[in-house]
């Protein structure tokens, strides 16, 4: 099956490397070329798209052969650096036919008959393996808690409290390829920062205090909440309040705006000015089905001077058609982001928002 199998002695174990075209494979690759080598033949799995290819490790030209059944036929050690989906599949087939499967991705972690191994923590885990598997933790962690291993044992730590900012190649080749393509299409301009809540939207009322005049934003800066359906139709499937210094492409004097899109729509946008020192303000829109099924929704919106319901109402406008999108597949974001892409020249290029909350329909 490979140009190396009958290279090294063959009392030493075979090593399978399942993914080996990938990201993390191609590192596996370069660590098992410069590293003690202990492994007989090192077999070289991938899907079969790759099948026929021929990478270097150690030194040599080795064969990629498709992932299959027969391909674990004779390995002691299968390496699985695929996605979660893949692992969950072909670990199980792998580990009944006697192969030792030590999982890379995320599909056994929580699986309590698959221990979860940091060789510099808790080694002499490998050998429970009721499944045949062996499972590490994410990348995060697994740098992380080869030193709180030492704390811990040391000082008995009780609770910690982490904050993750990974790295794109956490997806793969894959994230990598994204975030080349992204940086490649704005190189030299400023797009913005975005959250995205982790709770569905649904049919309700959507309320949150912006903290901070416009007058402190940044000529450029657009402040924006909204409920959007990625994947939808460029100006599509969205609800949003937004918030400037300057008018830009509203005209003036409004600098701020409640939209059903597509903006362009007639009748879909909803423009209004907000005085530079006006702040804290309360805003909120309502978002209901239509009366019959498959009829047109209805938007509520609302902008209040002050932080609570009871303060004077700013602006307000009621929004009723086809355009109003359904939930389904929805997510919640707030951005701040640059007109035109531009990089910020005054003020300050931050918002304070306080006191989301969301208050389904009916609830």
């Amino acid at each position: 099956m490979s140009g190396n199998s009958n290279h090294y002695a063959a009392k030493l174990p075979t090593l399978a490397v399942v993914g080996a075209t990938g990201a993390v494979g191609t590192v596996m690759l370069d660590l098992l070329s410069t590293r003690q080598n202990v492994w007989g033949e090192i077999r070289l799995i991938a899907s079969a798209r790759s099948a026929g290819k021929r990478l270097t490790v150690r030194g040599e030209q080795v064969e990629v052969v498709a992932l299959s059944e027969q391909a674990f036929d004779g390995v002691d050690v299968a390496m699985f650096d695929v996605p979660d989906e893949v692992s969950a599949e072909w670990g199980p087939i792998a580990a009944a036919k006697g192969v030792v499967v030590v999982d890379n991705s995320g599909a056994f972690r929580m699986d309590p008959q698959v221990p979860l191994v940091v060789p510099e923590v808790n080694k002499s885990q490998v050998r429970n393996r009721p499944r045949g598997i062996i499972a590490n933790p994410n990348c995060t962690t697994l740098a992380m808690v080869v030193a709180l291993g030492a704390l811990h044992a040391e000082y008995n730590l009780r609770e910690l409290v982490v904050a993750s900012y990974q790295a794109a190649s956490g997806a793969g080749q894959a994230g990598v390829d994204t975030l080349l393509d992204q940086v490649t299409k704005i190189a030299g301009e400023w797009s913005g920062v975005e959250l995205r809540a982790l709770t569905r939207p649904t049919y309700g009322t959507y309320r949150w205090v912006v903290d901070t005049a416009t007058a402190d934003m940044d000529k450029w800066a657009v402040l924006s909440m909204f409920v959007y359906r990625p994947g939808a139709r460029k100006q599509t499937s969205e609800v949003d309040i937004e918030d400037s210094r300057f008018p830009h492409l509203l005209p003036a004097p409004n600098n701020a705006q409640f939209v059903v899109q597509p903006y362009f729509a007639k009748g879909n946008l909803h423009p209004y000015q907000v005085l530079p020192t006006y702040h804290p303000l309360l805003q909120q829109f309502t978002w209901s089905p239509g009366v019959k099924f498959g009829g047109p929704g209805r938007v509520d919106f609302q902008t209040q001077l002050g932080a609570t319901p009871q303060a004077p109402v700013l602006d307000r406008w009621s929004y009723t058609g086809y355009s109003v999108p359904n939930p389904q597949g929805m997510q919640l974001f707030l951005i701040l982001w640059m007109n035109q892409n531009k990089p910020p020249t005054t003020g300050t290029h931050s918002a304070v928002i306080r006191r989301l909350t969301i208050q389904p329909l009916g609830g």
